[in-house]
Order: C-alpha cells, then sequence, then structure tokens
C-alpha cells in the first residue's frame, strides 16, 4: 500500500497551496500510512487549526485512492457540550469518501475498521439543488434544496492513543474521522414546516443488541439538523466552494462514541420522523 500513499501525497503536493507551518510531505505520508494500517499515530507536536486543515487537505487526496471518489462533507463537534469542551463555538467539518456510504443497512462489517473505531448514531442529507447557501436559517427553504435523508450509522476512527487528548488541529488533521458507514432506505424530502418541525422533534435512539444505549432529539445538533446545513454552507461559501447537486452531508453525531467490538449489533430508530413506522439502519460487527 505504500506505494499508494506516496504517489497520492506527490499529487496533493501539486494542488496543495502553500502553507508555512504545515508539516512536511514525508510526515504526513507516514501519518496517513499508519491510519490505512489501522494503526494509531504519533499525533504532530502542537498542531494549530490551519495547520490541521493544511493535513487533512492531503489526508483526503491519500484517503480517495482506497476509499474513493469525495461525495460530500461529514460535520463534527456539534454538540454545544462537546464544543464547550474544546473551547471553541462552531463544528468542525471534514471530507466523506463513496466508501463512506457503500455499505447497505444489514451489513456486516469488521470490527477492527479503524486504529480506534467507534459506532455514533447520524443521519445524512443529500443535495438536491444547488443555492442553499441563499436559503440561510429558514428550514423550510432549506429543504427546498434537500432531495433526500438517509438513516446512517456512521463508523469513525478516533485514531489516537487513549493517552491522547486531540486538539482542534488534531481533529482535523484526522478528517474528524471520518472512515464507514451504514445507510439505510433514503426517505424523500418534504419542504414543509411540518417535515421541518419533525426533523427537530424527533428522537434519534441507539441500541445495541435490543439494548437502547442513547435517546435523544434531533435538536441535540446544533438546535436542530437543518441548523447544520446552514453552517456548512456558509463555511464552504466563505472558501468559493458551494454545494453541489448530489453532495451528501454527515450531520453529525446524536449519540456519545461507542466502542465497536466483535459480536455487537447496532440500530438507530428515528422515532417521530414519519408517520407510522420509525425508520431505522443497523449493522454487525464481526
Amino acid at each position: 500500500m505504500r506505494w499508494i500513499v506516496i504517489l497520492a501525497m506527490l499529487a496533493a503536493l501539486a494542488t496543495a497551496p502553500a502553507h508555512a507551518a504545515c508539516p512536511d510531505l514525508a510526515a504526513i505520508a507516514r501519518f496517513a500510512q499508519a491510519i490505512l494500517e489501522r494503526r494509531s499515530p504519533p499525533p504532530f507536536a502542537n498542531l494549530t487549526p490551519e495547520d490541521g486543515a493544511c493535513v487533512q487537505q492531503q489526508l483526503v487526496a491519500i484517503f480517495a485512492q482506497p476509499m474513493g471518489d469525495v461525495v460530500g462533507w461529514k460535520l463534527g463537534l456539534t454538540s454545544p457540550a462537546i464544543q464547550q469542551r474544546f473551547g471553541i463555538d462552531r463544528p468542525l467539518r471534514g471530507a466523506i469518501f463513496f466508501g463512506t456510504l457503500r455499505a447497505p443497512s444489514g451489513s456486516e462489517i469488521d470490527a477492527g475498521f479503524g486504529a480506534v473505531p467507534v459506532v455514533e448514531a447520524d443521519l445524512v442529507v443529500r443535495i438536491g439543488r444547488e443555492g442553499v447557501e441563499s436559503a440561510g436559517d429558514d428550514h423550510v427553504a432549506i429543504l427546498r434544496h434537500i432531495d433526500e435523508v438517509i438513516p446512517f450509522i456512521e463508523l469513525a476512527d478516533l485514531v489516537y492513543a487513549a493517552d491522547h487528548r486531540p486538539s482542534i488541529g488534531d481533529l482535523l488533521a484526522i478528517n474528524v474521522g471520518a472512515r464507514l458507514g451504514v445507510v439505510g432506505t433514503p426517505i424523500r424530502v418534504e419542504a414543509s414546516p411540518g417535515f421541518a418541525a419533525r426533523l427537530g422533534t424527533m428522537q434519534v435512539a441507539l441500541s445495541e443488541s435490543g439494548r437502547e444505549v442513547s435517546r435523544v432529539p434531533g435538536s441535540a445538533i446544533l438546535g436542530h439538523p437543518l441548523n447544520a446545513i446552514a453552517w456548512l454552507s456558509r463555511d464552504l461559501a466563505r472558501e468559493g466552494r458551494p454545494l453541489r447537486t448530489g453532495d451528501h452531508i454527515s450531520l453529525g453525531s446524536f449519540s456519545a462514541p461507542q466502542p465497536a467490538r466483535p459480536g455487537q449489533a447496532w440500530q438507530v430508530t428515528y422515532h417521530g420522523l414519519l408517520d407510522g413506522a420509525a425508520p431505522t439502519v443497523t449493522v454487525r460487527l464481526r
């Protein structure tokens, strides 16, 4: 696999903007290689958020070799409590890949899919029409630019060894932990006040082998899941990178990360999102 990493590293060098404090490419290549081999690499020393974003840009170019094209974005630190812990007032963003959304509900996945593998209750939305940045914070207007919401169990990789408390720069450097996931049946969006309200009031329950581990309202994501889209669209617009038709956005975790272990059977259920049966998504870990 090392030759793949080196080739991707060189491609990143050709396209990445210069950044005085960014770690050198050889160090980033070693860092990425360890993650791809499911090992916890030594963290970079004193990594600022700007440095972490620089590492992420080149890490994404490397990861696209084994994981496929970038198909959208992942948000992290979408809970006010987690933001307070890190001393910031905004989420973080990373990229997600074709491989992140490839596995359907009911799939069986190797429990050792990452260096520090964890399971999270999440939700994905798909952009159906460009221009969502013009919608501002109007939830119904945002829904007019979304065509699907997709039940999603994120299988993330926290990467760092347990004795390292990551900084914001560290989290950005690992692409906010994006790795794999399992997707449920897409749900067609209604651009209506009712659908917007249900997204905020639904109860998202994470269960393992029938035992409920957590249950939180949709409002656990930045006060409302669609606030995550509003924030991301503004953040990308500042860089001249609007959300495109077909982009998928992982909105962030409704649950605390749960350690992934062999033999677990996880389910996420979205109570109250639809009339009738609640949508679910499941995964088994071997």
